[in-house]
């Protein structure tokens, strides 16, 4: 899945509805595929990771105790958090202060379970991330771990992107430029999903979730089983 280019953008359900949402494992490709399908179907899209890893450095650079929930809780409801809502680029901002590369630091990825797991702080970012499709006119590509089930289980398109462990911590570790040992590679992907998993499902598909494994598929067909199962979720054919 190294590959990054996509075929032209095509429209689906012009001037109507059109939400697709993402769920998945660390290291399954959410993100670059996620924003892949959404330029090819001129969509917004929404990285809800981010948000976590936004308030994680928030809490951090505050000295803010993540075990201290009502504080988490309470720096959650009070954080300024901008963030574009297309695929091309990313920027993210806390209180007025860029922190898009920060966010992607092995410290907030060491210490965001911790945030994304305090329930008062999760329901006040699944309320913006709610406003966030409204705001969009409800056309836009929602990736992250429990957008199938609780920040969008109405969306046209429900899927869980997945593969094997051995695939995803090969893939984390190309997206770390090597800079990561096998070991702290276990502790971001494995470790973050098993204590995630304790407050949200997102490694079984719920009742009408489609599932997409690509671990045998490289990005180009992963993106294009990505629209394949939105054509036949809002019952257009599949793509050439």
């Amino acid at each position: 899945m190294e590959g990054h280019s996509v075929t032209a953008s095509v429209q689906l359900r012009q001037g109507k509805p059109l939400v697709i949402a993402i769920d998945g494992p660390s290291g399954s490709g959410k993100s670059s595929v996620s924003k892949a399908v959404a330029k090819r179907l001129g969509l917004a899209f929404l990285d809800t990771g981010a948000m976590y890893r936004a308030l994680t450095w928030h809490c951090l650079n505050g000295r803010i105790d993540l075990h201290d929930a009502a504080a988490v809780e309470a720096a959650a409801r009070t954080i300024s958090l901008e963030q574009n809502l297309t695929p091309e680029g990313e920027f993210v901002k806390v209180n007025g202060i860029t922190v898009t590369e920060p966010i992607r630091d092995p410290e907030i990825s060491k210490n965001v379970s911790a945030v994304a797991t305090n329930l008062g702080a999760r329901k006040e970012l699944v309320r913006r991330q709610q406003a966030v499709i409204a705001q969009c006119g409800h056309r836009i590509v929602v990736e992250g771990r429990d957008i199938t089930t609780v920040v969008a289980p109405q969306a046209q398109a429900r899927l869980i992107l997945t593969a094997s462990e051995e695939a995803r911590m090969r893939r984390r570790g190309l997206q770390l430029g090597g800079t990561q040992s096998a070991e702290q590679l276990v502790q971001q992907v494995l470790a973050r999903d098993a204590k995630d998993s304790t407050v949200v499902d997102f490694q079984r598909a719920a009742d009408g979730v489609y599932t997409v494994d690509s671990s045998d598929l490289d990005f180009e067909e992963t993106v294009t089983a990505v629209i394949n199962v939105v054509r036949s979720a809002v019952n257009e054919g599949p793509a050439a």
